[in-house]
């Protein structure tokens, strides 16, 4: 067993000076086939490549992870690869963790320590190959090299020149800007739909499309906290918020069941608190909040700065805002799409946690009903769900800042009830 490989020796490329200074680096590396083999005692990873890279492996605990980083690889694998285990590892996952990064996760059933990894070049007619073997320990020479892996993280962590809080200003002031944030992405897939689709791929094409319509009515900047299949973690989305200085954050996502598949379907909305309203709420915020362990990202230093936020938030009004755009936004759906019961909850959700961004996330609907699934692909039901969410966010606007310029969706309505409870703007 090799002490301490995780955060020093293996970090660096198990390899010759050669095989960077001969590998083409202009070309993405390409990954064909990936495969476990092994028992509970010793389990190997192999991956398949088109030409050999450099790595940097990791480990995680509570959940155990084995996280091994790569340059940008292009993943030509099936999207749901990596859902069955075999021996030390119960499932692994892949995808793009950020520009010109991707990254490999895997879970373990237990304690283990990673006793080799290399990278075998190509030879003759076999593609070349990243190799890394697991094998049992115990949970206290994990935790050890845990250790020392988050040790050489925050070291490298502390060499990097660090942003500001804020990002350049928005070029117009005088217009709303909006962050829009499609859930999910890269290696975290999120749900999966009874005929395969993918949360992250559902939600992507419809933010890009409510971005354009947004932007179109001239009434908005928009920014997006991704605009491609990359991974966000949880904080950074809040962060890009925040450093935008956004008047709103809406959040997209698609919701999964495993009980009532047949059943339980439509849209709601949800906002931050920090009691759930009802255990449904606490069931998904609890799901999408474990997106950054999906990715592999250690969650130690946070856990604190979040209760904090979410017990005392730094300005009560932007949860009145929220919570306001929300109401909003579920009426201007009760047209448009078919809606859960009670559509208007709220649980703990870490990517709504902007203290001074009035934050919303909306579930489109559920990825495990046939219907809904089916719906999410159409043009017709994108154009109508988007259309409904403009109109909410034309309301919501028009009520806050009280803009000449704004066109309500509903002039009729614009004396709706809820509107009436709107807080008024400090």
């Amino acid at each position: 067993m090799a002490s301490r490989l995780v955060a020093a020796a293996m970090i660096a490329w198990l390899g010759t000076a050669a095989f960077s200074a001969q590998a083409d680096s202009d070309v993405t590396a390409v990954a064909r086939d990936a495969r476990l083999a092994g028992d509970e005692l010793r389990t190997r990873f192999v991956m398949d490549l088109t030409k050999p890279v450099e790595f940097a492996v990791s480990t995680l605990s509570d959940p155990y992870r084995v996280v091994i980083d790569l340059p940008h690889v292009s993943f030509d694998l099936d999207p749901v690869a990596g859902r069955d285990g075999r021996g030390l590892v119960s499932d692994w996952r892949f995808g793009l963790f950020a520009a010109g990064k991707s990254r490999i996760v895997l879970d373990a059933t237990e304690p283990v320590s990673v006793d080799k990894v290399f990278v075998l070049p190509s030879v003759s007619d076999q593609p070349a190959r990243f190799v890394i073997d697991l094998v049992k320990t115990t949970r206290a020479a994990f935790l050890d090299e845990a250790e020392a892996s988050a040790a050489e993280a925050r070291a490298a962590n502390a060499a990097v020149a660090r942003k500001g809080d804020r990002l350049k200003p928005q070029a117009d002031a005088s217009r709303p800007l909006i962050v829009l944030d499609p859930g999910h992405g890269g290696l975290d897939t999120g749900a999966t739909g009874t005929a395969g689709t993918l949360e992250k791929a559902v939600v992507l094409d419809f933010s890009l499309l409510l971005r354009d319509k947004l932007m179109e009515s001239g009434r908005y900047d928009v920014r997006m906290t991704r605009d491609t299949d990359i991974f966000i973690p949880l904080r950074e989305r809040v962060k890009i918020a925040r450093g935008h200085q956004a008047d709103l954050l809406v959040s997209v996502h698609a919701d999964s069941v495993r009980v009532g598949r047949s059943q339980v379907r439509g849209a709601g909305v949800y906002t931050l608190s920090e009691n759930a309203s009802d255990e449904i709420a606490a069931a998904l915020a609890e799901r999408e909040n474990r997106s950054d362990v999906i990715a592999g990202i250690d969650l130690a230093d946070e856990a604190d700065d979040v209760t904090d936020i979410l017990i005392d938030l730094a300005r009560m009004e932007t949860k009145k805002f929220s919570f306001f755009f929300a109401r909003t936004l579920v009426d201007e759906l009760r047209g448009s799409a078919e809606l859960v019961k009670n559509p208007h909850r709220s649980a703990g959700f870490r990517v709504l946690t902007a203290h001074d961004v009035p934050s919303a996330l909306v579930e489109l609907g559920y990825l495990s009903h046939k219907l809904d699934e089916k719906l999410m692909a159409t043009d017709a039901w994108r154009d109508r769900m988007s259309g409904a969410i403009v109109a909410a966010i034309d309301r919501y606007f028009a009520r806050r800042f009280g803009a000449a310029n704004m066109t309500l969706s509903q002039t009729a309505d614009a004396g709706k009830a809820d509107d009436t409870d709107a807080p008024a703007e400090q």
